[in-house]
């Protein structure tokens, strides 16, 4: 990391009065969940309308950090986040020689639901890494921010795949396989409609599930890896050549995938058919599952349809996520 120095060569520190700012948006899985931790590839997509805001603060006192979370209307996180990001300040400090010792006031304004598979943590650390950025005159690579999203991540969720900690800073979609990332060529357009289901996802349960699953059953690991990849990888082909409705039968293939592991619920599924219904081209279950929210492909002209019928059906809000290359991303 680059330290900004002062004329005699310390590094800059900032004293009491000093504010650091940095920004992170959602993410959303298109098609590779779960597989990805076993090497699988993953697609996925930035969320730009649904971000987060940190501000980091220098105030008198003794050393040490405080914390305030506000923005999403559920926050039962906090403690989990807060362990994390204190870890992940110390890691900050530690590598970029930044002074630890004034006291630190912490505050993320988020507009990302806790809990929905969206990347509410990752974006939260992002953001945060950043503010320290701005605060102490740091820079910072984006493999040195994602490893430090990845220290607050591996803190509230186990072993992370490093999905969210990529994709809540990336400019477009994403291909990740293996720990490694790189931008999707997008051919073909339509609209990605994410409807929150308003039940909290459970991701240690569903991870804990479907390894149970895998032990009881010879062969379920590699089954299921197997049939992943290949759906992710056809759903990547078809997105690169314009195929919209391949794209959207894969995805629907994928929540198969997933519902027969015993990842969805009765309210994810009725959700998933009132997309199919109203007209969308593939609709799945996006992020850990048992809760959450569901993904649906749909052209331009039966959105309205489907976020119609995705209310009816009992989804408590939506968004709308143009599919587009990053450089459309950035207008």
């Amino acid at each position: 990391m680059t330290l900004s120095t002062s004329a005699e060569g310390a590094p800059t520190d900032r004293r009491a009065g000093s504010v650091g700012t940095g920004r992170a948006h959602a993410k959303a899985v298109l098609i590779g969940e779960h597989a990805v931790v076993y090497g699988a590839p993953a697609l996925a997509v930035p969320v730009p309308q649904l971000t987060v805001t940190a501000t980091a603060r220098v105030t008198d006192g003794p050393g040490g950090v405080s914390f305030t979370m506000t923005g999403s209307p559920s926050r039962p996180m906090v403690t989990q986040a807060s362990d994390g990001l204190r870890r992940l300040i110390a890691e900050f400090m530690a590598t970029t020689g930044a002074d630890d010792s004034p006291h630190l006031e912490v505050t993320v304004d988020g507009a990302v639901p806790h809990g929905r598979g969206l990347g509410s943590s990752a974006a939260c650390a992002r953001a945060v890494v950043h503010a320290l950025a701005d605060l102490y005159d740091r820079e910072v690579t984006e493999n040195e921010t994602f490893d430090l999203v990845q220290t607050a991540e591996n803190m509230a969720h186990g072993r992370s795949s490093g999905v969210d900690a990529r994709t809540v800073g990336a400019a477009g979609p994403l291909l990740f396989h293996k720990g490694e990332a790189q931008e999707l060529s997008i051919g073909c357009y339509g609209l990605l409609v994410i409807a929150d289901s308003g039940v909290v996802g459970r991701t240690k349960d569903a991870v804990e599930l479907l390894r149970e699953g895998f032990a009881r059953h010879a062969g379920a690991q590699e089954r299921f890896v197997d049939r992943a990849a290949r759906l992710t990888e056809e759903a990547r082909y078809a997105l690169a050549d314009g195929r919209p409705e391949e794209l959207g039968a894969r995805l629907t293939d994928y929540h198969d995938l997933l519902r027969a592991a015993g990842l969805s619920t009765n309210g994810i599924d009725a959700l998933v058919e009132a997309a199919l219904t109203a007209g969308g081209l593939g609709a799945k279950i996006t992020g850990g599952g048992l809760g959450g929210c569901v993904l649906a492909l749909t052209r331009a002209e039966r959105a309205g349809d489907v976020i119609q019928e995705l209310y009816a059906a009992g989804a408590v809000q939506t968004w709308v996520v143009p599919l587009r290359g990053p450089d459309e991303y950035a207008r």
